[in-house]
């Protein structure tokens, strides 16, 4: 059977499906590139556990895709927002408290579980539940707004001391969700407004802050980094590179065409070429050119999940399916930008292609929404030209129909 033949047998977009198969073949080359130093650190040189690994949980990935498609409907995803809402907070407290890292990340044993990867998915969930029960009075968006912001603000206070760029990314994304739910202007607006004021002004007075509110933090280290993307000065320079440094040397190394294959050297000089870098990895072993061809990829993801955003009838698959583009898109835009040094540095792996764990499983969830998505589109529209109009089905409380958006793709 040709692989075109298991394709077609898929569910969902398949275009997006091949983007994800692509994907993992690219991820399998990259981690064998960039953990070579991890593997002769921890595995005395043994790159075929990490490959194995990833390759693993790669498959679970797409077992949870399937699952998801093919047992989950959408609707249930709106049921239970709020539960994984609280799931996401009770999980960042049990880091904050027994967590490494900061709080970054809960030893379980044979793996470590990352609750900000957790509060991505719920967020989208939550917020496109708030935003189709919301009715098209000036009050009611006023009333969803304030109550979106409100729970961001709670994990954004919990999250900065966990994974600020992960906190970031949320409040971005919860506010593009917003925007396309038509949530006043001025409300958006001024949200930014403040906050970007509230930031700057921390930022300027940040060395008066109490210790006890900010050493040791993980505002400091944000400050920290910023403050030397902006002044260009490293105070630690006297140890040696630093890591966005050596990313810089192997965008440089690569050229157009890379080095080859497992003959990039920066990759062993840094200690997450296989994470928040591994775009640099990518450029120096194989070249602008291919990492071109990456961006395209995301791009392929964004043209895809705009078509079954336009397609969709209900708000909240048309708002779950905005959440899960955004996230992707912000995510890979961050990695690649810490990685050309384009934006300060910060910990977000590269969807789908960096080595990983939770990380790789949650990103699976993400393409399940957006694919599940899709296939209750076409199965759907394939409905609505075989039967005749019945009885419809039950979507508990996301009853309103949404008029196609004009998006010009």
């Amino acid at each position: 059977m040709k692989f075109s033949d298991y394709i077609s047998r898929l569910k969902g977009d398949k275009k997006i499906w091949i983007v994800i198969f692509v994907m993992s073949f690219i991820s399998i080359l990259v981690v064998y590139s960039s953990t070579g130093a991890l593997a002769f650190r921890r595995s005395n040189g043994n790159t075929s556990f990490y490959i194995f690994r990833q390759v693993m949980v790669q498959l679970g990935g797409f077992m949870f895709i399937l699952l998801m498609i093919k047992y989950i409907k959408v609707k249930y995803y709106n049921k239970y927002a709020n539960l994984a809402l609280v799931a996401a907070v009770g999980f960042i407290l049990i880091g904050i408290l027994i967590g490494r890292g900061s709080g970054r990340t809960i030893p379980l044993g044979f793996f470590s579980f990352q609750p900000a990867e957790l509060a991505k998915v719920a967020v989208m969930m939550w917020v496109a539940r708030i935003l189709s029960n919301t009715g098209e009075t000036d009050a009611a968006k006023r009333a969803s707004f304030f109550k979106i912001v409100g729970g961001m603000l709670l994990l954004t206070v919990l999250l900065l001391k966990v994974n600020f760029s992960s906190a970031v990314l949320l409040m971005t994304t919860a506010f593009i969700m917003m925007y396309v739910a038509q949530i006043p202007a001025r409300y958006l607006g001024s949200a930014l407004l403040i906050a970007l004021v509230v930031s700057v002004s921390l930022f300027l007075v940040r060395k008066q802050l109490p210790e006890i509110i900010y050493k040791g933090t993980r505002v400091e280290t944000v400050f920290n980094r910023v403050d030397r993307y902006i002044s260009g000065k490293d105070p630690k320079q006297d140890e040696g590179l630093t890591q966005d440094e050596f990313a810089k040397i192997a965008i440089y190394n690569g050229g157009f065409f890379g080095v080859g294959v497992g003959k990039g050297d920066i990759s062993n000089r840094m200690s997450a070429a296989y994470n928040d870098f591994v775009f640099a990895i990518i450029v120096e072993e194989y070249g602008i050119f291919f990492a071109a061809f990456i961006v395209l990829l995301y791009l392929i993801i964004l043209t895809r999940g705009l078509m079954i955003i336009k397609a969709c009838k209900r708000t909240f698959p048309l708002f779950l399916a905005t959440g899960a583009v955004t996230l992707l898109l912000l995510q890979a835009l961050v990695n690649m930008g810490v990685s050309s040094g384009a934006i300060p540095v910060t910990g977000q792996p590269l969807p789908w292609i960096s080595w990983g764990g939770t990380s790789q499983i949650f990103t699976a969830i993400v393409f399940g929404f957006l694919l599940s998505i899709s296939a209750e589109n076409q199965a759907e529209m394939l409905k609505q030209d075989t039967e005749e109009p019945g009885e419809e089905e039950d979507y508990s409380e996301e009853e309103i129909e949404f008029p196609p958006l004009n998006l010009k793709l």
